[in-house]
């Protein structure tokens, strides 16, 4: 007992000193300033360059990178884990008329065939709705995914869905924007256009403008698609818990996205559902949408086990988007020294068999390009069409890069007929502090000038 007491009494002096020492730690309590000094703002006002510019960009993730130690999603092998394959099209427009999976579902190693009927909402898409995940009965695209496989080796699915015999009708098709606006040319999904998005922008009256101009100068310019060809191919895993939620690991750069998709197409809560993004392996605006996510998580579902799925380099190509192939036709009236009095802008997109994020580079194509250049008169013009080719989708610039290719190209054409070097044609037509764009933008701390001016000096341009 008087051990028992002991250890008590030291405890309880041991507590009495602990709150003496935390009461004197306490800082007194002191009364607000009545007036705040005025520290210099974090956040850059109009005509100030930002804090961050100049400083060392730390990256955290640079010694793992450095030393090969960075877990990207094909580095990760669940227990169980199945593996995906799906049997493209290899056709760019028809009409299943077949199928006979039964030599697939025979093979041993094989756990599951997946069929576009079997996915509760075989449809997708950001803007419009448009694209199945799995074709049925129309294939649009030579890279439409037809059947899907899950078995307990990539070779193994590889060789089912070789197994798997699909008869096909083939079907007009379309290849050419160009061609896919005239009455006559085949309707990728029906209907008596294949258009699907618009934007006209105005600004002063470009008729009048031409009129007022001295010279007037017309071109045609095109830009092909372009594949992203990142070093990850897309790859994904699907597993599901014992409670029905499922988890997806994948590297899409929009996984909130990527959930409502799921959702929308698994026809489950959104609440069920997690996608952990990975550590990406390149994208370029490649990856911001699903590719096969619901399939791998229909395979894992009727296999009950993980399945993981990943492109091949020539599914990337095929089965993944590109950038759009743009066609822009640009007429501009300027005087003859320079200045440049109107612009007109007629572009068609190529958007591939669907949609994805072809609305959001039309407007974005649409608002840049007239150039970083004061024109007080300009009529923009574009529209995207539905071919039997690749999906165009998102990539790094949405429009901005094919129509800065436009611009750029016409505007040395004029500088080389006028005589005018070719870097004062452009310092002459710049955007200025306050200078209002073809959408009615007021622009503050505009740089382009400056920036080129800098970039004269270093290059050591000199006239000729």
């Amino acid at each position: 007992m008087a051990d028992v007491l002991d250890v008590l009494e030291k405890d309880h002096v041991a507590t009495e000193s602990l709150r003496r020492s935390d009461q004197a730690l306490r800082l007194p309590v002191v009364a607000p300033p009545t007036s705040l000094p005025l520290d210099p703002p974090l956040v850059p006002q109009v005509g100030e360059q930002t804090h961050a510019v100049g400083l060392r960009a730390q990256r955290p993730d640079s010694r793992n990178h450095g030393l090969g130690l960075t877990r990207y999603i094909d580095d990760i092998a669940l227990p169980g884990m199945l593996y995906a394959k799906i049997k493209r099209a290899g056709i760019s427009s028809a009409r299943i008329v077949r199928m006979d999976t039964s030599k697939a579902e025979a093979m041993p190693g094989v756990h599951a065939v997946l069929r576009g009927s079997e996915i509760p909402t075989n449809v997708f898409g950001t803007s419009i709705v448009d694209q199945p995940l799995l074709a049925d009965p129309i294939v649009r695209q030579a890279g439409d995914g037809v059947v899907a496989v899950a078995a307990v080796t990539e070779q193994i699915a590889q060789a089912a869905i070789d197994a798997i015999e699909i008869e096909y009708e083939p079907l007009p098709g379309v290849y050419d924007a160009l061609q896919a606006l005239e009455p006559g040319s085949h309707k990728v999904h029906g209907g008596d256009t294949n258009v699907y998005a618009r934007k006209v922008i105005r600004q002063g009256d470009v008729e009048k403008g031409f009129a007022e101009s001295d010279r007037i100068y017309e071109g045609r310019y095109y830009t092909p698609g372009i594949e992203h060809a990142p070093m990850e191919p897309f790859t994904s895993i699907a597993d599901w818990d014992a409670n029905g939620r499922l988890t997806v690991y994948a590297s899409i750069g929009r996984i909130t996205l990527a959930r409502v998709d799921l959702s929308r197409t698994l026809g489950i809560p959104i609440s069920r559902i997690r996608v952990i993004g990975t550590v990406v392996g390149g994208n370029f605006g490649g990856k911001n949408e699903i590719r096969h996510e619901p399939v791998l998580a229909l395979l894992a579902k009727k296999a009950g086990r993980p399945v993981k799925g990943r492109f091949t380099r020539v599914e990337e190509f095929i089965a993944s988007t590109i950038r759009h192939a743009f066609y822009m036709d640009y007429k501009t009236g300027v005087t003859t020294d320079g200045k440049i009095i109107a612009r007109k802008v007629r572009m068609v997109l190529d958007g591939g068999a669907y949609c994805s994020f072809s609305e959001t580079t039309l407007g974005k194509a649409c608002i840049l390009s007239t150039g970083p250049y004061v024109i007080p008169n300009t009529h923009i013009e574009g529209q995207v069409v539905y071919t039997n080719k690749t999906t165009a989708g998102s990539m790094r610039g949405f429009g901005a890069p094919q129509v800065c290719f436009a611009y750029e190209s016409q505007m040395d054409d004029i500088a080389r007929d006028l005589g005018i070097d070719p870097i004062e044609l452009r310092m002459k037509n710049f955007f200025r502090d306050g200078s209002m764009t073809s959408t009615g933008q007021v622009l503050h701390s505009v740089k382009v000038a400056e920036s080129l001016q800098n970039a004269v000096k270093k290059f050591g341009w000199e006239v000729r």
